[in-house]
């Protein structure tokens, strides 16, 4: 069981990306994903969320811009990322937290800097 976060890079603000995590093993009907941020000299920052019945939730900074989804048959989840600032950069991580045994996996993380 593990989550691999990719599809992170350098683009101007305004710009858009696509970050995806391969969560092998994950039962998404067990468990709830998260995508986190992480800035150096930061507490790592909760950005977005899917449950086990494909609820979404954003922090309030990410509305309207970020999109996440999921699809089961491939066991991958998805950060649509658009109208990219500054303030977005960091390390995202994908994390998987199952809602029975409440057991917690994080993914090594995917690098995203937007220049301004």
């Amino acid at each position: 069981v593990q989550l691999q976060a990719y599809g992170g890079g350098l683009v101007q603000a305004g710009g858009s990306l696509r970050l995806s995590c391969a969560a092998s093993g994950v039962n998404f009907d067990h468990n709830t994903m998260d995508w986190y941020r992480q800035v150096p000299g930061k507490q790592r920052a909760w950005v977005a969320g899917i449950t086990t019945v494909a609820t979404t939730n954003y922090v309030d900074s990410v509305k309207g811009r970020f999109t996440i989804t999921r699809d089961k048959d491939k066991n991958m989840v998805y950060l649509q990322m658009n109208s990219l600032r500054p303030e977005d950069t960091g390390v995202y991580l994908c994390h998987a937290r199952n809602i029975v045994t409440t057991t917690e996996l994080w993914g090594q993380g995917t690098l995203v800097t937007v220049s301004s």
